[in-house]
Parts: structure tokens; C-alpha cells; sequence
């Protein structure tokens, strides 16, 4: 597919490809509603421009479940209660998977950090960091 020059990663994800779940926020790398995994690291794809990641691997909320199976970081926002508007979750998600696939049992200091680009409005970040902290991702 031919990508204008221009054009960030957000804007392909979501407009050309219809990869939804990748949020657009705050359009200046200040929220982290647009956070992807690029090669297994949490980027803003609103910062991104779209030709920067030929030959990258870009992992988004999408593809996280495996078989219609959510993702143990999924399934444990939803039992902790870390989710309400839902704007936030799929950055905050993803930015917790790459330090959980790096570190699976990481200190609480360690999730705030990993989280610290993610901005939530609605639940506050308690939830949110007792949901990463009780993940088993053994399974990844």
C-alpha cells in the first residue's frame, strides 16, 4: 500500500486499515490514547509518521486476543473494574503488555512508570495498576 509521506501511523491504522481501537486523543503525543507496540515497544502512533514503520512489527488492541480469547491483561482490567469510558484502556493495555512481556512480575513502581504516558479521566490509575499487577501472563 502506498503511504503519503505525511500521514501518521494513527491515521492508516485507523482509516485505511479500520483498526479502530487505537485511539485519537490528544493529536500532540500527550495522552497515549494512540499507543501500539512497535517491535514490542509502546509508541504514540500520533507521532509516528506511517512510512517510519515498513518492515516493523505493529501490534495494536486487535490483535492482542488470541482465538476469540481475551488477552490476560483483558480479562483482568475487566475483573478489576479499570475500565469505564473506555478511551484510555487500549493504550493503557498495550502499554502494560510490553513491560508485563519483559517483566512479568513487575513492582508497583515499575507498572506506574510503563503507564505514565497514558492518561485516564474516569477510573484514576488504582484499578488500573492493581489490573496490571494481578495479570498472569504466563501465556502471553
Amino acid at each position: 500500500m502506498a503511504i503519503e509521506p505525511q500521514r501518521t501511523l494513527l491515521e492508516v491504522l485507523r482509516e485505511d486499515l479500520g483498526l479502530t481501537g487505537t485511539k485519537f486523543g490528544c493529536d500532540t503525543g500527550e495522552c497515549g490514547a494512540c499507543t501500539v507496540l512497535m517491535d514490542g515497544n509502546p509508541v504514540l502512533s500520533c507521532m509516528t509518521l506511517a512510512v517510519e514503520v515498513q518492515d516493523k512489527d505493529i501490534l495494536t488492541i486487535e490483535g492482542i486476543a488470541r482465538h476469540a480469547e481475551l488477552h490476560p491483561l483483558q480479562r483482568s482490567f475487566i475483573e478489576h473494574g479499570a475500565i469505564q469510558c473506555g478511551y484510555c484502556t487500549a493504550g493503557m493495555i498495550l502499554s502494560a503488555k510490553a513491560l508485563l512481556d519483559k517483566l512479568p512480575k513487575p513492582t508497583e513502581t515499575q507498572v506506574k512508570r510503563a503507564i505514565e504516558g497514558n492518561l485516564c479521566r474516569c477510573t484514576g490509575y488504582n484499578k488500573i495498576i492493581e489490573a496490571i499487577m494481578n495479570t498472569d501472563c504466563g501465556d502471553k
